[in-house]
């Protein structure tokens, strides 16, 4: 029975652990602005995330919402590009015909240690036999406590119009415990592109 309610305790404690919530926490558009996909020529989206793998996952994903019309960076900002120059960056994207642009950053992670104290449960009543289960001794059971920690993930989303140069959508979303990289860039680009039209800023 003890081993029972260990075993029950761990599955509990990995559920917590693994439990995935992604969130928006705040937005903001410019009013005189709104989005026909259809209408779009090209979308570069940027994600700067940890390691360049998280990157294009997160790229990839993005994409995916934008009806062919998204291009990720890793496939047009190379090598040869000259990232370190404002106007170059500004002309090249404007004469390669570049609608818009969106970017996704990790701008934070926090981390928090919860505290699981023990708890006591007890038998059930067909337990209690045996002179009382041996004078009551044994009639419960003690869980030990445990630590957890819980991560979470503040990720900022900005889109951009390319001919005025200016930001025209913001949003902030915080991702509990995320189940890998993949899947936490999958629920951000989902959570924003509901925002976005929730908001008619995508119509």
């Amino acid at each position: 029975m003890k081993k029972l309610n260990l075993l029950v305790l761990f599955i509990a404690s990995c559920v917590v652990i693994s439990c995935t919530s992604t969130k928006i926490t705040s937005s903001w558009r410019n009013q005189d602005n709104e989005i026909v996909i259809e209408k779009l020529n090209k979308v570069l989206v940027v994600a700067m995330f940890k390691d360049e793998t998280s990157n294009r996952k997160a790229e990839d994903q993005m994409v995916s919402y934008l009806q062919g019309k998204g291009i990720p960076s890793y496939n047009y900002l190379n090598a040869n590009f000259n990232k370190k120059n404002v106007e170059v960056i500004q002309d090249k994207i404007k004469k390669d015909g570049f609608d818009a642009a969106v970017t996704m950053r990790l701008i934070d992670v926090d981390k928090e240690k919860i505290y699981t104290p023990a708890q006591t449960s007890f038998y059930p009543d067909y337990y209690r036999n045996f002179s009382g289960y041996y004078y009551n001794r044994f009639n419960y059971n003690t869980n030990p406590r445990y630590y957890s920690t819980t991560k979470t993930y503040t990720v900022e989303t900005n889109v951009y119009s390319i001919k005025s140069d200016k930001i025209i959508w913001s949003g902030l979303t915080e991702s509990t415990n995320p189940n890998g990289a993949k899947k936490m860039t999958e629920e951000v680009a989902k959570v924003i592109f509901k925002q976005m039209v929730k908001e008619g800023f995508i119509k």
